[in-house]
């Protein structure tokens, strides 16, 4: 092959990619390890969800990137922690369509089946936001990477949310949540698409007789 035919070939971005990086993480150049002798730097990713696809919103990534980068080449011993998120909801879905498909019925198989079936659905495509990470070349020490629903990781935040609550910083009340009738679950105020209509509003009257033959009028709205 001469020269001109070397330089006339078009760039082929898929095996210099995967070169770089795996070539990268062979020789461990974004892993940290505590270090009397420099001072730490560290950013915990906010992990996006293991079902998602990258969008304009994870460009985010590419600022901690810069940071995680400058303060390395300044000697820093610096450490980005990566990791996914459960996004149980939209898992939930995804994994209930798929058995859907075949048949099989979430309420049949229990809860301890369902979640081998939620398992086996994450490792087989719950990770291509990860790799997709990798292909961009972001400096994440991934031999640190965590799942929301790992073992540790949930012992955990079960950990600091107990703490939280014994120092008086958060407190557990009754309130209105939403419900949704078909995943039958809890969902937040972002899960819900809000909706005006006509309806009615119904008075309930009644009368409560206690141990003291005292009547008392409560009318429920």
């Amino acid at each position: 092959m001469t020269e001109q035919d070397h330089l006339n070939r078009p760039f082929d971005h898929k095996n210099t990619e995967n070169n770089i990086q795996r070539f990268w993480e062979q020789n461990k150049f974004f892993e940290s390890k505590p270090n009397r002798n420099k001072k730490p730097f560290t950013i915990v990713m906010p992990p996006p969800n293991v079902t998602g696809d990258l969008t304009m919103g994870h460009m985010m990534y590419t600022l901690q990137d810069i940071l995680i980068r400058w303060h390395r080449a300044a000697g820093f011993e610096a450490c980005w922690i990566p990791g996914t998120d459960h996004a149980s909801i939209a898992t939930e879905a995804k994994v209930t369509k798929l058995l859907s498909d075949k048949g099989i019925s979430k309420k049949d198989i229990g809860r301890e089946k369902f979640l081998e079936h939620a398992y086996a659905w994450k490792e087989e495509y719950g990770n291509r936001i990860v790799e997709a990470f990798k292909r961009l070349g972001i400096s994440c020490d991934w031999s640190r990477s965590v799942f929301t629903m790992d073992e540790s990781y949930s012992k955990s935040v079960l950990q600091a949310i107990v703490k939280l609550y014994k120092d008086g910083l958060i407190y557990k009340a009754c309130q209105l949540v939403n419900w949704c009738p078909l995943s039958q679950s809890v969902i937040s105020d972002e899960e819900v698409i809000t909706q005006e209509v006509n309806g009615n509003l119904w008075h309930i009257r009644y009368h409560v007789h206690n141990k003291d033959n005292n009547h008392g009028e409560f009318i429920v709205v």
